[in-house]
């Protein structure tokens, strides 16, 4: 069985999920990825909040489980932060990025979002390479 530290997987997981929370609220960079986004707040306001953040929530356990798993346990500080910054860069920003080409997405856009998951990863690593 692949071995990894369960409460530094729910902290990771937790800490995705609230940079999340800040990096899309108005007083970071909610108003420009509604903007552009095309994201109304009738349609904000219309969604169901429960599943969307329940379902956040679960998929940044996946994705915390998974880098886990990935960077194997105890990792040094440097891989932590250095696989998680280029997973969040390099994997999820280029592939965000290759989508919005050929969506015609703007750059903003791209920025928000790939900035976004380049903080998460980069602090998931964190948080697994420092937990004991």
């Amino acid at each position: 069985m692949p071995e990894f530290n369960i409460w530094a997987v729910i902290a990771a997981a937790v800490s995705a999920f609230v940079i999340g929370g800040l990096w899309y609220s108005p007083a970071l960079f909610g108003k420009v990825w509604q903007r552009e986004a095309g994201i109304s707040d009738e349609k904000l306001k219309s969604a169901n909040m429960p599943m969307i953040f329940g379902l956040s929530l679960v998929l940044s356990l996946i994705a915390a489980v998974v880098f886990a798993l990935f960077l194997g346990p105890r990792p040094p500080l440097a891989l932590g932060l250095g696989a998680g910054f280029a997973a969040g860069l390099c994997w999820v920003g280029a592939s965000f990025g290759i989508n919005y080409l050929f969506e015609g997405k703007s750059l903003k856009l791209f920025l928000v979002n790939a900035g976004y998951h380049t903080v998460q990863f980069t602090v998931i690593g964190l948080i697994l390479a420092l937990w004991p």
